[in-house]
Formats: structure tokens, sequence, C-alpha cells
């Protein structure tokens, strides 16, 4: 069978990461960083802008445009370049340059945005907002359709029908704990609602950068940490506390170790946040809040290469 670009978006394989990790328990991680924009974005790109193809919100030719750190507008360049659409990304000045350069070898224009109170390598919630104010700025005066992605629920149940339905599939039944950074809470709670919903008794637990862990109730102390994309200080919209049973914190340290670790132990050059869900998942298997043969799945939620 022949397959279009955006069939290439989904069904990644799910690894069992036994190099670092022998116990106890079993980590085993979607390996999303295959999919072309190369990271876990490229499902809420592709559900949001076919839904809003389907009723009318884009029509065909017209500009799109989005806040992004990088990866989320990697996977809107990849489905705008297949579906036809101009595609402008507002991003923070503070993130990879190199996020900037693949969306514009796709054929994004890329507005770079100057941080508020962070710094390069360490973006804010501040920062954020002010490029999602130019996002929506821009697609006000260009007349382009706003992908909003902290707002729209598609990237919701793309992950409740896609990657937690494929979880359960390929591990051929529930899991005991799913673990995942947040930044727009998609990938977290999209997961949760599937493995709740196969097993109630699944744990559950959101990853947040120490110091910034608003969803654990905690003020924020430390707005600057290296796990781009995520941690951003904020609740997320569309947040559903009921899905998370609790929160583990992760420094910059045990990050960078851990994003070490899997590249040297088990060839996978990830990004931050797929390091810092791989570090929590041994957290809560250490923790003697599951059995001791108990299996947690995680995301690789992008390549390496993009920082």
């Amino acid at each position: 069978m022949i397959a279009t670009p955006l069939d290439l978006i989904g069904c990644t394989p799910l690894v069992a990461l036994d190099r670092i990790h022998d116990g106890p328990g079993r980590i085993v991680a979607k390996a999303e960083f295959l999919h072309p924009g190369g990271s876990v974005k490229d499902r809420a790109a592709k559900a949001i802008l076919l839904a809003a193809r389907q009723d009318g919100r884009l029509t065909p030719g017209m500009p799109v445009v989005e806040m992004t750190s990088g990866n989320m507008g990697a996977g809107l360049a990849v489905v705008c370049a297949s579906l036809g659409h101009p595609f402008i990304a507002t991003m923070s000045a503070g993130n990879s340059p190199a996020r900037a350069r693949m969306m514009e070898g796709l054929g994004a224009r890329v507005v770079l945005v100057g941080q508020v109170d962070g710094s390069p390598g360490q973006v804010t919630g501040a920062d954020v907002a002010a490029a999602a104010d130019a996002a929506a700025r821009i697609a006000r005066d260009e007349g382009g359709f706003y992908v909003d992605q902290f707002n729209a629920a598609e990237g919701i149940t793309a992950h409740e029908t896609g990657t937690g339905r494929e979880i359960l599939e390929q591990l051929g039944g529930p899991v005991d704990g799913w673990v995942a950074s947040v930044g727009t809470g998609c990938t977290f709670m999209g997961v949760a609602r599937a493995l709740k919903a196969a097993a109630p008794a699944t744990l559950c637990a959101a990853v947040e950068p120490q110091g910034s862990a608003p969803l654990a109730g905690k003020p924020v102390t430390k707005a600057r940490h290296i796990v781009q994309g995520v941690g951003y200080g904020l609740v997320p919209p569309h947040w559903d506390a009921a899905l998370m049973d609790l929160s583990l914190e992760v420094t910059d340290a045990e990050v960078a170790h851990w994003h070490h670790r899997l590249a040297v132990r088990e060839g996978l050059y990830v990004g931050y946040s797929a390091a810092a869900n791989v570090c929590a998942a041994a957290k809560l298997l250490a923790s003697g809040r599951l059995r001791a043969d108990a299996t947690v799945a995680t995301v690789l939620c992008d390549t390496g290469l993009k920082y």
C-alpha cells in the first residue's frame, strides 16, 4: 500500500528501555521522535488542521499561524506542506535555533519574539505568552487560521484515540503506570483517558521541572529550566486534574543525566522532555507505589537533533 506523508503520523513503535533501567519493573516508551516532524506534536498538528478543514474554519490555501517552542511548529509545517497551506510560526528567541531552521526548511516563515524574563535555552511562561500574542496578532492581520494549541481540544482526542490505544494494543493489555511531562497537557490527558478507561487503577503521573510545578499546587520558584516545550509554570486551559494521580518533579541535573544515558546506553538521541519522562518513570517504579514487576509507559517526545 502506498502511503501519503500524513500517513507517517501515528502508530509509532513502543520500545523497552531495559539497558538503562534494570528494575524494579519495566519502562516502555513510544518512539514519537520518529514522526516526520520529529516529535509527538505531529499528532496534534494533524488532528487540529484536519478538523478545521472539515468544519470550514480552515479553507483551501488559507495561512496557518501558531506560537510554538519548535515541535508543534515542525509538525504544523509538515502538515501544512502536505495540505497546501502557508505556515507562519512565532517562537520565543530563547528556543533552540535548530528548531527554527527545521521549520524554515519545511517552508515556514518563522517570527522570533524577544524573551520577557527567560534566557537562551530557558523559556518561561511569560516568554510563551509573548509569542502567543504575536501569533494571534499576525493571524488577525493576515487573515490566517490561528491554531491556538493550548485551547484546541482535538489534540487531546488525538492522543486518546491514537497514542493511548496504541499503547494498549502494543502491550496487549492495560499498563500499570503512565508518566508524561506537561506543556499543553494534550499528550498526558489524552493517553491517561484511554489507559484509565481500560484499567481505572492505572497510576498517571504528570512530570514537572523542580521549582515549576503548579500542577502539584506549588508556587513557581524556578521559572527557568532546560526542559523546552513543557513546564511553563501554568495550568493548561483544558487541564483535567482528575486524570492526574500525582506529580513527579525532576531537576535539570537529573534530566541531563538521563539524556546522556538514553544516548550512550540505548542509542536514542532524544530531547530533554523525553529524558525528563524516563527519569520520572524510573522514580515512579522506585517509589514503591506499584508492584515490583509493574510496567510504566511514557513517550520519547522528540529527537535531540533539534537542540
